[in-house]
């Protein structure tokens, strides 16, 4: 009898410890899991922001306070100014915390929160109902921001392009793949109505939603800039539909710079303008949203200049690289 009392209460042990090592094996794979969800939902506090800041049993300390161009609030009672910029709510309330301990409380808590976020900021321009500037507090895609524009208009075309002009937030996270390349999309709106392509979009994003097709013509011609057309249009076309080449223009090395099917990348197809003119080659058709190059530019500059001609001066939001602390 005592045996099997003893069997039978090792037994209860064992599975109580079973059960218990499963249940710790499990919090410890979610934890990684929910350690990295927090850290990709979190946001980050950017310029332009207005921050609302309380110190508890301290109301007199309350403030509402906009984070200056230089990333920084200016609190009561604190001599130097508090880094804000780029640090989630509970990091700068630590940061402040902090700041009143040295001379002023001596347990102080603080509560901070983003009464307005004005720092990541995607436009809408073109053929849209509400064309502006929207400041956006969650992930959206493409078709989301094209919506809250009040979708397009009657005059909208057929395509959409989307200037994407830097890394994808005004903060640097240290395990975060950050690019600053420049990139110009094109995608048909259909496409996207359909729920065929999906686009997330960025901090600093511009969308153009295009009244008609076009091609950029960049480098040594007269006028610079788009070339609209509702036909089919060739490379030749495209150069003297702006006012042609400049004297002494290099005519043996055309690039177009075309995007690739279902990527952000650009391929590059060279062509001899000489040839072409003399009748030897072909005058190749031009696809929509190609960039014309009458350039030895690099890419990136190419794409640089395509944007600001793009986006027609509209101030837009570029990452300032700040790396987080």
């Amino acid at each position: 009898m005592l045996h099997r009392k003893l069997f039978i209460s090792i037994l209860v042990i064992t599975i109580a410890a079973t059960i218990v090592n499963a249940q710790t094996a499990s919090v410890q794979t979610a934890a990684p899991a929910a350690s990295a969800e927090a850290r990709d939902d979190r946001y980050r506090i950017g310029y332009q922001d207005v921050l609302n800041i309380q110190v508890f049993r301290h109301p007199e300390l309350g403030i509402e306070a906009t984070v200056n161009p230089n990333g920084m609030i200016y609190l009561f009672r604190l001599d130097d100014p508090i880094v804000a910029v780029c640090k989630t709510e509970r990091e700068l309330a630590r940061d402040i915390e902090n700041a009143y301990k040295v001379k002023y409380l001596k347990n102080p808590q603080v509560n901070v929160i983003v009464r307005e976020q004005k720092s990541q900021a995607m436009s809408v321009i073109g053929a849209v109902e509400k064309p502006g500037k929207y400041f956006v507090s969650k992930r959206v895609h493409l078709l989301e921001l094209i919506a809250l524009a009040g979708g397009p208009n009657k005059e909208s075309g057929t395509r959409v392009m989307v200037a994407r002009t830097g890394s994808t937030s005004n903060c640097r996270l240290p395990d975060t793949n950050v690019s600053d390349d420049v990139t110009v999309l094109g995608f048909k709106m259909r496409e996207i109505q359909e729920g065929k392509r999906m686009l997330w979009m960025q901090p600093g994003d511009v969308v153009s939603v295009l009244d008609a097709d076009m091609v950029y013509v960049y480098g040594n011609v007269i006028k610079p800039g788009e070339v609209k057309f509702r036909e089919p249009i060739t490379l030749r076309q495209a150069i003297s539909s702006s006012q042609g080449l400049k004297p002494a223009t290099d005519k043996n090395v055309v690039r177009v710079l075309r995007q690739i099917p279902d990527s952000i990348e650009r391929k590059e197809l060279i062509f001899n303008l000489a040839e072409i003119d003399k009748g030897r080659a072909s005058d190749p058709y031009l696809e929509p949203n190609d960039i014309v190059a009458v350039s030895k530019d690099s890419t990136k500059a190419i794409l640089n200049g395509v944007v600001t001609t793009f986006t027609n001066g509209l101030p837009t939001i570029l990452s300032r690289g700040i790396p987080v602390p």
